[in-house]
């Protein structure tokens, strides 16, 4: 009588153990997976109306206080570091785990932009800042061309 493990996707560790060994697998299970979670950035929306720009990032998990939105000169800079452990104690082992995400995203403000008056807020995973034209800005001057 032969022995076999239990494989999921085709691994040869048995389930047991790969529970385990699972935060050690995902950084060296040959794919990109971990690599990619760890060099992702939140995309971005940007709207405009007459008024304002609207920039709107889907950053779930995080707190208010774990950003930080810095205006120098016409640069905007938006980025959160944000450090976690957790430890757990059994009678025969300890595990510890460390969760250390960060990002940064920058982009030039438009001259029209009136920069002491923009607002942030994060409500329900999305970053939203409210970035309001100058009031010289919103005046549009509509001219009708004579077509000949």
């Amino acid at each position: 009588m032969s022995t076999k493990a239990l494989t999921r996707n085709g691994s040869t560790l048995p389930t047991v153990f790969e529970d385990f060994f699972k935060p050690w697998n995902e950084w060296f299970d040959g794919s990109s997976r971990m690599v990619n979670r760890l060099l992702t950035v939140p995309a971005v929306n940007i709207t405009e109306n007459k008024d304002e720009y609207k920039l709107s990032l889907a950053i779930p998990g995080m707190k208010r206080d774990d950003f930080r939105v810095d205006v120098d000169g016409n640069m905007l800079t938006i980025s959160s570091e944000k450090e976690e452990s957790k430890e757990e104690k059994e009678n025969t082992y300890t595990r510890k785990e460390y969760n250390y995400t960060s990002f940064s995203r920058s982009f030039s403000l438009p001259d029209e932009v009136s920069k002491d008056n923009i607002q942030a807020t994060y409500t329900d995973g999305v970053l939203t800042l409210l970035l309001p034209k100058k009031e010289e800005a919103k005046k549009t001057t509509t001219k009708s061309i004579h077509v000949k």
